[in-house]
């Protein structure tokens, strides 16, 4: 119910006192604007790095806007709000504020014709119940991102469903389906119809039978906006760069590692790889060298090959694919760190102390020549005592360095369990594909000792990076994530004790790490041990990247960056570029002139992007889940409760599949909602909750949406 003497206003965050400074000069100075350095005499502010930091603070919030100039002005607040639209129904939608707030929900009659992921103005704003409701007052900028769906043939012609956002069925114009079949993916181009809603469309773009999750695929990346292909001019310079040779001259300019027991770990089929390690023992503790590939020496800022990967962000990881964010004659060829070939690298020296103390730390060019090409199967067989006499004969060279990593890992990794790192999985599953690109087997991905190994020793150099950055003052990037919200904390203790599961640690609402911790440790090797993982990831802010060093809850750091993978995340290339200026006697002055805008900008964009390629990631995962449970309908499973809603539960397999299982589907039963975490039924007094564990069978799988659905066994 809206109330219409109650006018909606966004929450502002408190301010601090240097904020308050700044916003009273600006009020002084009127609305016209001032120079960022005359607004610091004004404000009063001595402190010059609390001042730009307060400005950009105020910048993100929306308070200020900043022009290339430097030009600081205050936005005014007229009531009217920036925002984007992110949901459509067929008779409402939901958009979120540029800056903070929840979602403002908009009648069908409010939209104004405002399309999905449209840049808008929204006004007239009033509280609601169940949240603040608006008005479209402008479309700012329509939508770029590309609709796809499902074609279905009915009696009067064709209709799309719409992956994503869109909530409702669009009829494709007479004549406009573009030869797509029933069942077809589909990208769309939305129409208006007489009234003035997005009932219509035509079919631009025919991916092929929905009932493919390789076709899915393609549909999800056209649909997330996922850049597959290079443009020729990026490809011509790749291609040149591939021809660069090691030069005596690169050789003489660098620390010459080549004699060092230098090696690689990596999966089997991985052809990037990005960093190798070394190790050996002290008088004092331990020497380790993460030596990664120096992409920057290759990719130089604002080129063609620059821009192109700064747009992509990440390398973005299917079940059948790899779409790189460099060409694959840089990610493949002459910056992956092959055993055998001389390499120019950038490496991270740090020394410990037996106790897992980082006790110094040196970034330098460098040139390597990796002894072994190393597998982590074969790499945990040697830890296990089970590696065969040709695979301990292949690791010989680097015998001692890999038992000191193994050693100096297990060091870092008891202090990082007694500084409170949480043990967070994330589900993830390996698919494996037939010759045609199907899903004949979901497997969930284990960490054996030597991927935690490499683990750890990425941590520490990420680590030694963000350190380097804070000690010399400089511009840089790190990897934060933030303390969860308290509130999110209380929702998700009082859940847990519904559940039956010890959390007190969690009931203040500001817990640390080694509380939430000791709440997954309870749990370890347990029914539930899932579920608890998922509510706490749920619960977690999601980690980002920023210009400012927030921490990293999750790991339990003060600072934290990312060093170690410049070959398929932009973040780590930004960072080297930063580095390299750093170690090679650029003054704190320029570099703080070259880098604060950049930055910023990098962490904004990378952290977009990477939103983007997990979206697209996950879509398509669904669909090859549903490919892998469509050829196992009728089979019988028991799986574990892991979400309730009022019209049945979630359940998870063991494989990681989730299906729902409908209430409807439950012979003889009466069910009553709790709202929260169970179904009773009224009649028997069964109880379906959360964690508790429900055999199913497969009753249908949709590979076109993902869905996966169940039955309850007895049914």
């Amino acid at each position: 119910m809206v109330s219409s003497s109650q006018p909606y206003e966004l929450p502002s965050a408190a301010k601090t006192i240097e904020e308050k400074l700044i916003v009273a000069a600006l009020k002084r100075c009127g609305g016209d604007g001032v120079p960022a350095k005359s607004l610091l005499r004004e404000a009063g502010i001595r402190d010059k790095d609390a001042f730009y930091d307060s400005l950009r603070s105020l910048k993100e919030a929306g308070e200020v806007k900043v022009d290339k100039d430097h030009w600081v002005q205050l936005v005014p607040h007229t009531g009217d709000i920036e925002a984007t639209l992110v949901s459509l129904s067929e008779k409402f939608g939901f958009a979120k504020p540029k800056f903070g707030a929840e979602d403002i929900f908009i009648p069908g009659s409010a939209l104004n014709g405002a399309f999905l992921g449209d840049e808008i103005i929204v006004g007239n704003l009033e509280k609601r119940d169940r949240g603040p409701s608006g008005k479209v007052k402008r479309i700012v900028k329509r939508s770029e991102s590309a609709v796809t769906g499902t074609l279905h043939r009915t009696e009067t012609g064709f209709t799309v469903t719409p992956d994503g956002a869109v909530r409702f069925d669009m009829q494709v114009l007479p004549g406009k389906n573009n030869g797509a079949k029933d069942g077809d993916k589909v990208l769309i181009a939305p129409k208006l119809d007489s009234r003035g809603d997005w009932s219509l469309c035509e079919v631009r773009t025919v991916f092929g039978t929905g009932n493919r999750a390789r076709v899915c695929a393609d549909a999800i990346i056209e649909r997330v906006g996922i850049p597959t292909v290079f443009p020729p001019e990026v490809l011509e310079q790749a291609e040149e760069i591939a021809q660069m040779t090691v030069t005596q001259a690169d050789i003489d300019s660098r620390m010459d590692l080549r004699d060092w027991p230098i090696f690689t770990i990596d999966s089997a089929d991985a052809k990037d790889l990005d960093d190798a390690v070394s190790a050996q023992k002290t008088e004092y503790g331990y020497r380790l060298g993460v030596h990664i590939a120096d992409v920057a020496h290759y990719v130089k800022a604002k080129t063609p090959i620059d821009q192109e990967a700064y747009k992509r962000g990440t390398s973005v990881y299917f079940a059948d694919r790899v779409i790189p964010m460099l060409p694959e004659a840089l990610s493949n060829g002459v910056c992956s760190l092959n055993a055998g070939t001389e390499k120019l690298t950038f490496s991270a020296l740090m020394e410990f102390d037996f106790e897992g103390e980082m006790t110094s730390y040196k970034f330098c060019k460098t040139v390597i020549n990796s002894k072994v090409r190393g597998v982590y199967k074969e790499v945990n067989e040697i830890f296990a005592g089970t590696a065969s006499p040709e695979i301990l004969e292949k690791y010989a060279p680097v015998k001692d360095s890999l038992a000191c990593t193994k050693e100096l890992a297990d060091v870092l990794s008891a202090r990082a369990k007694k500084r409170g790192e949480m043990d967070l999985s994330s589900d993830e599953t390996k698919f494996v594909l037939d010759e045609e690109g199907v899903c004949i087997d979901l497997m969930p991905r284990t960490q054996g000792v030597s991927e935690q190994l490499i683990e750890q020793l990425m941590i520490a150099a990420n680590v030694a990076a963000a350190r380097a950055s804070l000690d010399a003052g400089i511009p840089f990037l790190y990897r934060v994530h933030e303390r969860p919200q308290p509130d999110r904390v209380v929702e998700l203790y009082e859940l847990l004790d519904k559940l039956g599961i010890p959390c007190k640690e969690l009931k203040k609402g500001d817990p640390t790490t080694v509380d939430f911790a000791a709440v997954l440790d309870r749990v370890k090797d347990t029914p539930r041990a899932s579920l608890v993982n998922q509510r706490i990831l749920r619960t977690m802010e999601k980690a980002k990247y920023n210009h400012k060093e927030l921490g990293h809850f999750g790991l339990a750091l003060g600072e934290y960056s990312h060093f170690t993978s410049p070959i398929r995340r932009y973040p780590d290339t930004s960072i080297h570029r930063i580095l390299t200026d750093l170690v090679g006697g650029v003054d704190k002055a320029t570099l703080s002139k070259r880098y604060a805008v950049f930055a910023e900008e990098s962490a904004f964009e990378s952290s977009k992007n990477e939103v983007r390629a997990v979206t697209g990631e996950r879509d398509a995962e669904d669909c090859y889940m549903a490919e892998y449970m469509r050829a196992h309908l009728g089979e019988h499973h028991v799986g574990v409760i892991s979400g309730v809603t009022p019209k049945g539960v979630f359940v998870k397999l063991e494989n990681n599949a989730e299906g729902f299982v409908s209430l409807q589907d439950f012979e003889n039963a009466d069910f009553e909602f709790d709202g929260e975490i169970l179904h009773r039924d009224l009649r028997s007094g069964r109880v379906l909750m959360m964690g508790d564990e429900l055999p199913i069978i497969v009753a249908g799988a949709d590979v076109a949406t993902g869905r996966i659905d169940f039955m309850p066994e007895e049914a």
